[in-house]
């Protein structure tokens, strides 16, 4: 079944773990917390491709999985979080696999998260444009202001 269209899924390079995410994900975040137990580590490391069909996994995931492809995982449910482990498994920290999946070197991502973070501009919603700004309820601190 296809995924329903949101207005957040236009974020450029953002897959929004949503409820509908998470019930696609769940045999990916599964086999990502079964990394925790050091047995599982092992068997996995052993033989990935077997030790996958433990797990409720598409085609597609279980060749995310394999190819380490981090940014296709999150895709297709996997949470960050979750994928986290099998990046931990492979020996790897978190800013090693946020800077593979942008595109870029640990350096260069440790750089830019030092100073400020990537710019919004170019990077917001472009349906959620329009609604920035525009709330429905005045908060009490703004109500007290006047």
């Amino acid at each position: 079944m296809a995924r329903a269209q949101h207005d957040y899924d236009d974020i450029p390079g953002t897959f929004v773990f949503d409820a509908e995410r998470s019930r696609q994900g769940y045999g990916i975040n599964m086999f990502c917390m079964s990394l925790m137990k050091e047995a599982n580590r092992k068997a996995f490391k052993a033989n990935e491709a077997e030790y996958l069909k433990r797990f409720n996994l598409t085609p597609a995931q279980t060749e995310a999985i394999l190819k380490r492809d981090y940014n296709r995982m999150l895709e297709l449910g996997g949470n960050i979080y979750f994928t986290a482990k099998l990046g931990a498994t492979d020996g790897h920290s978190f800013q090693h696999l946020a800077a593979l999946m942008t595109g870029s070197s640990q350096q260069d991502y440790a750089a830019m998260m030092l100073s400020g973070g990537r710019s919004v501009e170019g990077n917001r919603s472009k349906a959620g444009k329009d609604k920035r700004g525009k709330s429905k309820s005045k908060s009490k601190s703004s109500a007290n202001r006047k």
